[in-house]
């Protein structure tokens, strides 16, 4: 059978009529929805001769047997978030189908070929993302937590896993799944405006950004905002302001991609009519280098420290949750550098800010690559997010000839 990309868009087509509404994709994991979904894949996977199983994480497999034991992994995740886009996550698993109906149609592989669907790589109701890939690389070691996790109806997380045959004591023995995992394949929507603005379809990504989250604690006093002079103020929120002007230096200085937020800013007592007493602000630093990571953390640490002087009011500072960053395979990062020249003629080379499922399995030692397909106005998470049907085809070429670059090099 050969290769029709053309396939794959008319089926991203069929699931959004499926598990979306006028306001978009409604496929949150461990839902109803979701499970349409999965049958909608199980479906379309029919006729390959791959075997289906659902692991102890409630990860999606489908297994075509080859000549060797050593395995080719295509992934991706068909969960969205409340009102998302039409591709995100989705694109990954159809396009892997139609590679896998590629290579099942040409007789045994010389290695055996799984694609995998991720359960609840977005973690839109519990707030967990990459649970599914987490568990299976067994970077997952926050049982105690998830098992206090609710939804806004109140439903914990551990009864809405088992409604779906996962629970949550054995997920972590989703990790023989990856025992004979050779490389591992990820194609994605870019989600961000780089390949649009340099007019390209494709890209391949270096690796996933990491993450440091902080929250800094502003301590000043309350004062009649009347009566209380400019010069005389203790305000918290003049130190919160200036560090999220400050962390736009910051990335400037650092570069390399660097980016900063600072997402929130919660003041006490939040009146009008007083001088701010106390501000929590939020800080989100993320990089591709860890040492660069490392330093951008330390100037807003620092500049947090001058600005509470200059105002004559305290900080303090604490880490929320910090992830280091991920590098992929750069055997593999040439093999979809030359799968994309040889479709589109043009290639770029660009991180990923979001993270993936893909992050995962490389953290647990497994070669692992990602292709970006070109995101129009760079906009995800949204009804309105999309992608040029040419460019969704060029993807599909590009993830066929990435993987059977792969299946060469393992064989």
């Amino acid at each position: 059978m050969a290769l029709d990309p053309t396939r794959t868009v008319a089926e991203l087509e069929e699931l959004r009529s499926l598990t979306g509404d006028a306001d978009g994709a409604q496929r949150v994991a461990w839902t109803e929805t979701w499970e349409r979904a999965r049958d909608f894949l199980r479906g379309k996977v029919e006729g390959t001769g791959a075997v289906e199983e659902i692991d102890a994480a409630g990860n999606q497999w489908f297994t075509l047997r080859g000549v060797s034991e050593r395995e080719l992994l295509i992934g991706g995740h068909l969960d969205s978030v409340p009102n998302g886009g039409w591709l995100d996550g989705c694109l990954n698993v159809l396009a892997g189908v139609e590679v896998l109906r590629r290579i099942a149609s040409e007789g045994e592989p010389p290695v055996t070929v799984r694609l995998v669907s991720w359960a609840d790589e977005e973690g839109a109701r519990f707030g967990r993302s990459l649970f599914g890939s987490s568990a299976a690389a067994g970077s997952m070691r926050d049982q105690d937590e998830l098992r206090a996790l609710k939804d806004r109806d109140g439903v914990a997380l551990p009864g809405a896993l088992a409604e779906h045959g996962v629970s949550l004591d054995e997920a972590l023995a989703a990790s023989s799944q990856l025992e004979h995992a050779a490389a591992y394949l990820e194609l994605h929507i870019e989600q961000g405006p780089v390949l649009e603005s340099l007019d390209l379809p494709l890209g391949v990504v270096l690796g996933t950004f990491g993450v440091e989250r902080s929250r800094f604690t502003w301590r000043g006093q309350a004062a009649h905002a009347g009566s209380t002079p400019m010069d005389k103020r203790r305000d918290a929120l003049a130190g919160a302001a200036k560090l999220a002007l400050y962390i736009r230096e910051i990335a400037a200085e650092v570069g390399g991609g660097a980016v900063c937020t600072s997402g929130g800013v919660v003041t006490k007592p939040g009146i009008v009519t007083s001088v701010v007493e106390t501000a929590e602000q939020l800080l989100d630093q993320r990089h591709l280098d860890a040492g660069s990571l490392a330093r951008m953390l330390q100037l807003a640490r620092d500049g947090a420290e001058r600005f509470a002087a200059e105002e004559n009011i305290e900080v303090e500072w604490e880490r929320i949750w910090s992830i280091e960053p991920i590098l992929f395979d750069d055997t593999l990062i040439g093999f979809a550098d030359e799968a994309i020249l040889e479709v589109a003629g043009a290639s770029h080379r660009l991180p990923s800010g979001p993270l993936h499922d893909a992050a995962e399995v490389a953290r647990a030692g497994i070669p692992t690559v990602m292709l970006f397909v070109q995101s129009l106005r760079g906009l995800s998470h949204t009804k309105v997010e999309d992608t040029k049907r040419e460019h969704l085809e060029l993807a599909v070429q590009a993830l066929d000839r990435l993987a059977s670059k792969t299946l060469a090099w393992l064989a």
